[in-house]
Protein backbone atom coordinates (compact mmCIF):
# COMPACT_ATOMS: atom_id res chain seq x y z
CA UNK A 1 0.00 0.00 0.00
CA UNK A 2 3.02 2.30 0.31
CA UNK A 3 3.87 2.28 -3.28
CA UNK A 4 0.48 2.66 -3.79
CA UNK A 5 0.42 6.38 -1.97
CA UNK A 6 3.63 7.13 -3.64
CA UNK A 7 2.28 6.50 -6.88
CA UNK A 8 -0.75 9.18 -5.73
CA UNK A 9 1.42 11.48 -4.89
CA UNK A 10 3.41 11.42 -7.61
CA UNK A 11 -0.07 12.22 -9.70
CA UNK A 12 -1.27 14.65 -7.59
CA UNK A 13 2.29 16.87 -7.60
CA UNK A 14 2.11 16.38 -11.54
CA UNK A 15 -1.65 17.63 -11.40
CA UNK A 16 -0.95 20.51 -9.11
CA UNK A 17 1.74 21.92 -12.23
CA UNK A 18 -0.41 22.38 -14.73
CA UNK A 19 -3.84 22.92 -13.48
CA UNK A 20 -5.40 26.55 -13.90
CA UNK A 21 -5.45 29.46 -11.10
CA UNK A 22 -8.94 28.44 -10.35
CA UNK A 23 -8.75 24.62 -9.23
CA UNK A 24 -9.60 25.59 -6.20
CA UNK A 25 -13.07 26.49 -7.20
CA UNK A 26 -13.91 22.69 -8.01
CA UNK A 27 -16.21 20.59 -6.43
CA UNK A 28 -16.60 16.61 -5.96
CA UNK A 29 -19.37 16.15 -8.48
CA UNK A 30 -19.29 11.87 -7.96
CA UNK A 31 -18.07 8.61 -6.73
CA UNK A 32 -17.40 5.72 -9.10
CA UNK A 33 -16.92 2.01 -7.63
CA UNK A 34 -17.17 -1.36 -9.24
CA UNK A 35 -16.47 -4.72 -7.70
CA UNK A 36 -16.12 -7.38 -10.39
CA UNK A 37 -15.34 -10.95 -9.38
CA UNK A 38 -15.82 -14.36 -10.94
CA UNK A 39 -17.18 -15.65 -7.84
CA UNK A 40 -20.24 -13.60 -9.19
CA UNK A 41 -19.94 -15.00 -12.57
CA UNK A 42 -19.12 -18.79 -12.96
CA UNK A 43 -18.15 -19.05 -9.36
CA UNK A 44 -14.66 -20.54 -9.99
CA UNK A 45 -11.45 -18.63 -8.56
CA UNK A 46 -9.50 -18.68 -11.80
CA UNK A 47 -7.70 -16.01 -14.52
CA UNK A 48 -9.03 -12.70 -14.22
CA UNK A 49 -10.60 -13.45 -10.62
CA UNK A 50 -10.80 -10.34 -8.90
CA UNK A 51 -10.77 -6.01 -9.37
CA UNK A 52 -12.10 -3.16 -7.85
CA UNK A 53 -12.43 0.45 -9.10
CA UNK A 54 -12.59 3.65 -7.61
CA UNK A 55 -13.20 6.77 -8.84
CA UNK A 56 -13.25 10.46 -7.40
CA UNK A 57 -14.78 12.48 -10.18
CA UNK A 58 -14.19 16.47 -9.70
CA UNK A 59 -15.02 19.67 -12.22
CA UNK A 60 -16.91 22.91 -11.71
CA UNK A 61 -20.21 21.71 -12.90
CA UNK A 62 -21.84 18.99 -14.53
CA UNK A 63 -25.85 19.15 -16.02
CA UNK A 64 -25.67 15.70 -17.76
CA UNK A 65 -23.15 16.99 -20.54
CA UNK A 66 -19.98 16.73 -20.60
CA UNK A 67 -18.03 20.22 -20.92
CA UNK A 68 -16.54 20.49 -24.71
CA UNK A 69 -12.95 21.39 -22.37
CA UNK A 70 -10.32 18.85 -21.79
CA UNK A 71 -9.54 19.08 -17.97
CA UNK A 72 -12.91 20.79 -16.73
CA UNK A 73 -13.90 17.51 -15.50
CA UNK A 74 -11.08 15.32 -13.46
CA UNK A 75 -11.70 11.99 -12.70
CA UNK A 76 -8.93 10.44 -10.12
CA UNK A 77 -8.99 6.84 -10.72
CA UNK A 78 -7.33 3.82 -8.11
CA UNK A 79 -7.79 0.38 -9.12
CA UNK A 80 -7.04 -3.57 -7.85
CA UNK A 81 -6.65 -6.63 -9.91
CA UNK A 82 -5.88 -10.03 -9.10
CA UNK A 83 -5.07 -12.35 -12.25
CA UNK A 84 -4.22 -15.88 -11.72
CA UNK A 85 -3.98 -19.37 -12.98
CA UNK A 86 -6.66 -22.01 -13.48
CA UNK A 87 -5.99 -23.12 -10.19
CA UNK A 88 -3.80 -21.99 -7.30
CA UNK A 89 -1.77 -24.82 -6.20
CA UNK A 90 -1.50 -28.58 -7.62
CA UNK A 91 -2.79 -29.36 -11.42
CA UNK A 92 -3.56 -26.42 -13.45
CA UNK A 93 -1.85 -23.92 -11.38
CA UNK A 94 1.24 -23.29 -14.94
CA UNK A 95 -0.64 -22.26 -17.23
CA UNK A 96 -0.49 -18.62 -16.47
CA UNK A 97 1.65 -15.92 -14.59
CA UNK A 98 0.08 -15.16 -11.20
CA UNK A 99 -0.35 -10.76 -11.35
CA UNK A 100 -1.17 -8.88 -8.64
CA UNK A 101 -1.68 -5.40 -9.45
CA UNK A 102 -2.25 -1.56 -8.36
CA UNK A 103 -2.59 1.38 -10.30
CA UNK A 104 -4.00 5.19 -9.61
CA UNK A 105 -4.28 7.48 -12.47
CA UNK A 106 -5.75 10.74 -14.17
CA UNK A 107 -8.78 10.92 -16.53
CA UNK A 108 -10.29 13.65 -18.06
CA UNK A 109 -13.53 13.47 -19.64
CA UNK A 110 -15.05 15.95 -22.35
CA UNK A 111 -17.27 16.06 -25.35
CA UNK A 112 -16.74 17.07 -28.90
CA UNK A 113 -18.38 16.98 -32.27
CA UNK A 114 -20.81 14.91 -31.24
CA UNK A 115 -18.17 12.26 -29.34
CA UNK A 116 -17.72 11.83 -25.67
CA UNK A 117 -14.07 11.37 -25.16
CA UNK A 118 -12.18 10.22 -22.11
CA UNK A 119 -8.45 10.63 -22.15
CA UNK A 120 -5.41 10.07 -19.41
CA UNK A 121 -2.70 7.90 -18.19
CA UNK A 122 -2.61 5.61 -14.85
CA UNK A 123 0.53 4.31 -13.48
CA UNK A 124 0.18 0.51 -13.05
CA UNK A 125 2.57 -1.17 -10.30
CA UNK A 126 2.71 -5.50 -10.47
CA UNK A 127 4.33 -8.02 -8.93
CA UNK A 128 5.16 -9.16 -5.34
CA UNK A 129 5.81 -5.52 -4.28
CA UNK A 130 1.48 -4.89 -4.20
CA UNK A 131 1.25 -6.80 -1.86
CA UNK A 132 -1.94 -8.88 -3.76
CA UNK A 133 -0.89 -12.18 -3.11
CA UNK A 134 -0.52 -11.62 0.62
CA UNK A 135 -3.62 -9.80 0.72
CA UNK A 136 -5.43 -12.84 -1.22
CA UNK A 137 -3.69 -15.48 1.02
CA UNK A 138 -4.92 -13.87 3.86
CA UNK A 139 -8.64 -13.50 2.87
CA UNK A 140 -8.91 -17.00 1.89
CA UNK A 141 -7.64 -18.00 4.80
CA UNK A 142 -10.64 -16.38 6.39
CA UNK A 143 -12.95 -17.93 3.97
CA UNK A 144 -11.14 -21.55 3.65
CA UNK A 145 -10.68 -21.45 0.38
CA UNK A 146 -7.14 -22.72 -1.26
CA UNK A 147 -4.34 -20.77 -0.87
CA UNK A 148 -1.42 -19.65 -3.39
CA UNK A 149 1.25 -21.76 -3.49
CA UNK A 150 4.90 -21.46 -3.46
CA UNK A 151 5.90 -22.16 -6.94
CA UNK A 152 2.81 -19.84 -8.21
CA UNK A 153 3.77 -17.05 -5.85
CA UNK A 154 7.81 -17.47 -6.69
CA UNK A 155 6.98 -17.45 -10.50
CA UNK A 156 4.45 -14.38 -10.46
CA UNK A 157 4.98 -11.12 -12.86
CA UNK A 158 7.70 -9.66 -11.54
CA UNK A 159 8.43 -6.05 -10.09
CA UNK A 160 7.43 -3.13 -12.68
CA UNK A 161 6.24 -0.21 -13.16
CA UNK A 162 4.06 0.85 -16.11
CA UNK A 163 2.74 4.16 -17.03
CA UNK A 164 0.29 3.30 -19.64
CA UNK A 165 -2.21 5.61 -21.58
CA UNK A 166 -5.63 5.20 -22.18
CA UNK A 167 -8.23 6.61 -24.25
CA UNK A 168 -12.30 5.67 -25.24
CA UNK A 169 -13.72 7.65 -27.71
CA UNK A 170 -17.95 6.87 -27.89
CA UNK A 171 -20.71 8.19 -30.18
CA UNK A 172 -23.76 8.42 -28.29
CA UNK A 173 -26.67 7.73 -30.63
CA UNK A 174 -30.99 8.41 -29.17
CA UNK A 175 -33.19 6.24 -30.05
CA UNK A 176 -36.62 7.28 -28.85
CA UNK A 177 -37.24 8.16 -25.21
CA UNK A 178 -35.41 5.35 -23.65
CA UNK A 179 -32.58 3.83 -25.83
CA UNK A 180 -29.12 4.88 -26.29
CA UNK A 181 -26.75 2.98 -28.32
CA UNK A 182 -23.38 3.82 -27.82
CA UNK A 183 -20.52 2.89 -30.53
CA UNK A 184 -17.02 3.03 -29.12
CA UNK A 185 -13.18 2.72 -29.69
CA UNK A 186 -10.71 2.28 -27.19
CA UNK A 187 -6.79 2.13 -27.42
CA UNK A 188 -4.29 1.60 -24.66
CA UNK A 189 -0.83 1.45 -24.82
CA UNK A 190 1.70 0.51 -21.41
CA UNK A 191 0.86 -2.57 -19.05
CA UNK A 192 -1.35 -4.15 -21.97
CA UNK A 193 -1.02 -2.59 -25.98
CA UNK A 194 -4.59 -2.72 -27.42
CA UNK A 195 -7.23 -1.46 -29.76
CA UNK A 196 -10.67 -2.39 -29.15
CA UNK A 197 -13.96 -1.17 -31.36
CA UNK A 198 -17.58 -2.58 -29.46
CA UNK A 199 -20.80 -0.63 -28.71
CA UNK A 200 -23.15 -0.56 -25.47
CA UNK A 201 -27.20 -0.22 -25.34
CA UNK A 202 -28.21 1.81 -22.65
CA UNK A 203 -32.08 0.99 -22.10
CA UNK A 204 -34.01 3.39 -19.64
CA UNK A 205 -34.37 7.12 -18.75
CA UNK A 206 -32.31 7.22 -15.47
CA UNK A 207 -29.13 6.36 -17.55
CA UNK A 208 -29.18 8.61 -19.96
CA UNK A 209 -27.13 11.73 -18.34
CA UNK A 210 -24.84 9.96 -16.22
CA UNK A 211 -20.69 10.16 -16.53
CA UNK A 212 -19.59 6.89 -17.76
CA UNK A 213 -16.52 4.95 -16.83
CA UNK A 214 -15.04 1.54 -18.68
CA UNK A 215 -14.32 -0.66 -15.96
CA UNK A 216 -10.93 -2.34 -17.50
CA UNK A 217 -11.71 -6.18 -16.88
CA UNK A 218 -15.13 -6.70 -17.61
CA UNK A 219 -15.88 -3.28 -20.19
CA UNK A 220 -19.27 -2.98 -17.97
CA UNK A 221 -19.81 0.99 -17.41
CA UNK A 222 -19.77 2.18 -14.42
CA UNK A 223 -21.67 5.78 -13.32
CA UNK A 224 -18.68 8.15 -11.84
CA UNK A 225 -21.56 10.92 -11.80
CA UNK A 226 -25.65 9.66 -11.35
CA UNK A 227 -28.52 11.94 -12.64
CA UNK A 228 -30.00 11.06 -9.10
CA UNK A 229 -33.34 10.02 -10.64
CA UNK A 230 -35.20 6.90 -9.20
CA UNK A 231 -35.76 4.13 -11.89
CA UNK A 232 -34.53 0.93 -13.48
CA UNK A 233 -32.26 0.54 -16.12
CA UNK A 234 -30.67 -2.19 -18.56
CA UNK A 235 -27.27 -2.23 -20.05
CA UNK A 236 -26.11 -4.63 -22.58
CA UNK A 237 -22.49 -4.15 -24.60
CA UNK A 238 -20.05 -6.47 -26.40
CA UNK A 239 -16.57 -5.46 -28.65
CA UNK A 240 -13.37 -6.96 -29.79
CA UNK A 241 -10.03 -6.02 -29.17
CA UNK A 242 -6.61 -6.73 -31.04
CA UNK A 243 -3.47 -7.42 -28.31
CA UNK A 244 -0.11 -6.33 -28.69
CA UNK A 245 2.36 -6.64 -25.95
CA UNK A 246 1.30 -7.54 -22.61
CA UNK A 247 2.99 -7.78 -19.60
CA UNK A 248 0.94 -9.96 -17.87
CA UNK A 249 2.55 -12.75 -19.90
CA UNK A 250 6.13 -12.63 -19.62
CA UNK A 251 8.26 -14.36 -21.80
CA UNK A 252 9.80 -16.21 -19.11
CA UNK A 253 6.74 -17.66 -18.23
CA UNK A 254 6.69 -19.37 -21.39
CA UNK A 255 2.28 -18.58 -21.57
CA UNK A 256 2.07 -17.22 -25.32
CA UNK A 257 -0.72 -14.38 -25.25
CA UNK A 258 -3.86 -14.45 -27.38
CA UNK A 259 -3.58 -11.67 -30.19
CA UNK A 260 -7.54 -11.24 -30.24
CA UNK A 261 -9.98 -11.17 -27.78
CA UNK A 262 -14.06 -10.82 -27.57
CA UNK A 263 -16.04 -9.75 -24.24
CA UNK A 264 -19.89 -9.98 -24.34
CA UNK A 265 -22.06 -8.22 -21.10
CA UNK A 266 -25.06 -7.56 -19.79
CA UNK A 267 -26.32 -5.35 -16.56
CA UNK A 268 -29.31 -4.04 -14.52
CA UNK A 269 -28.94 -0.66 -12.92
CA UNK A 270 -31.59 -0.35 -9.71
CA UNK A 271 -31.77 3.28 -8.59
CA UNK A 272 -33.98 4.65 -5.53
CA UNK A 273 -33.27 8.23 -5.76
CA UNK A 274 -30.08 10.45 -5.10
CA UNK A 275 -28.40 8.09 -2.31
CA UNK A 276 -29.04 4.81 -3.40
CA UNK A 277 -28.15 2.55 -6.21
CA UNK A 278 -27.54 -1.03 -7.13
CA UNK A 279 -25.81 -2.79 -9.95
CA UNK A 280 -25.27 -6.09 -10.81
CA UNK A 281 -23.64 -6.93 -14.18
CA UNK A 282 -21.79 -10.21 -16.04
CA UNK A 283 -19.70 -10.32 -18.02
CA UNK A 284 -18.35 -13.30 -20.45
CA UNK A 285 -14.72 -12.90 -21.53
CA UNK A 286 -12.95 -15.34 -24.13
CA UNK A 287 -9.57 -17.16 -23.53
CA UNK A 288 -6.96 -14.70 -23.01
CA UNK A 289 -3.98 -16.96 -23.65
CA UNK A 290 -2.86 -20.03 -26.25
CA UNK A 291 -4.28 -23.25 -24.57
CA UNK A 292 -6.79 -21.66 -22.24
CA UNK A 293 -9.69 -24.48 -22.51
CA UNK A 294 -12.67 -21.94 -22.39
CA UNK A 295 -13.44 -18.79 -21.37
CA UNK A 296 -14.74 -17.76 -18.39
CA UNK A 297 -18.03 -15.65 -16.75
CA UNK A 298 -17.06 -12.94 -14.23
CA UNK A 299 -20.15 -10.94 -11.85
CA UNK A 300 -20.10 -7.33 -11.16
CA UNK A 301 -21.53 -5.52 -8.32
CA UNK A 302 -21.95 -1.88 -7.17
CA UNK A 303 -23.76 -1.21 -3.82
CA UNK A 304 -24.40 2.93 -2.95
CA UNK A 305 -25.24 4.47 0.12
CA UNK A 306 -24.18 8.04 -0.02
CA UNK A 307 -25.74 9.88 3.47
Amino acid sequence: MRLLSVICAGLCAGLLGVAPASAQDRETLGFGRLLTNDFFGDNEDRWRTGSYSYSLVRGYDYDGSLPTTPGAILEYRLRSELIAPSALNGSGSNDRAYVGALSAGLHTHFARGGLDITAGVDLVAVGPQTGMADMQDWFHDIVSAPNISSSVESNQVANAVYPTALMDVSYPIVIGQRTQLRPFIETQYGVEDFVRVGADVLIGEVLHNDLWIRDSASGQLYSGIEEGVAGNGFVLGADYAVVGDSAYFPANFGTVAEDERFRARAGMHWRLGPNVSYFYGVTYLSEEYVGQPEGQFIGSLKLNFNF
